[in-house]
C-alpha cells in the first residue's frame, strides 16, 4: 500500500516539475510522523527504491538517478549512520531532532559519508549560480 500511495501522490505533480534540479522529495512513513518510531535502514531503502524506480518510469531514467531524495522519520544520531549507507536515501528531512544539542551528532556523522561525493556537483551549481569564491568555501564541509 505504501508504493500505491507514494505513486498516487507522485503522479499528481511530476508533469507540471519543470526544473528537476531544483526539487528534492522527502519520504516519511505516515505511522513514524510525531510517534518517534523509524523505520528500520532496510525498509526505508525499500520504499525509496521504489519511489525512484516509480519516477524513472514515470519520467526518466536520467531525472531518477539525480534526484534527491531524503528520508524523514525520526532519525537520530543512533540510527543515521545505517540509514545514510543506503544507496536511494540521500539526506534527512530531521524534525525534533534538529532541536536537540544531539543534532550535531547527525550532521558530524552524516555529513562527509555524503558530501564528499555530491561535493562536486554542489560547487559546479554554485558557480554557475554565480557565487563567490568565499561563499562556495563556507559551504564546503570539511
Amino acid at each position: 500500500k505504501t508504493d500505491e500511495v507514494n505513486k498516487r501522490q507522485l503522479s499528481a505533480v511530476l508533469s507540471v516539475i519543470k526544473d528537476w534540479d531544483s526539487i528534492v522529495i522527502a519520504y516519511e512513513p505516515v505511522w513514524a510522523i510525531g510517534t518517534g518510531k523509524v523505520a528500520t535502514p532496510e525498509q526505508a531503502e525499500e520504499t525509496q527504491a521504489a519511489i525512484r524506480a516509480y519516477v524513472k518510469t514515470a519520467v526518466s531514467a536520467d531525472v531518477a538517478e539525480n534526484l534527491r531524495i531524503q528520508y524523514g522519520g525520526s532519525v537520530t544520531p543512533d540510527n543515521c549512520k545505517d540509514l545514510i549507507a543506503k544507496p536511494n536515501i540521500d539526506g534527512f528531512l530531521v524534525g525534533g531532532a534538529s532541536l536537540k544539542p544531539s543534532f550535531m551528532d547527525i550532521i558530524s556523522t552524516v555529513g562527509p559519508s555524503k558530501l564528499q561525493t555530491l561535493w562536486p556537483s554542489y560547487k559546479e551549481k554554485m558557480e554557475k549560480e554565480g557565487c563567490n569564491e568565499a561563499a562556495i568555501a563556507a559551504f564546503k564541509y570539511n
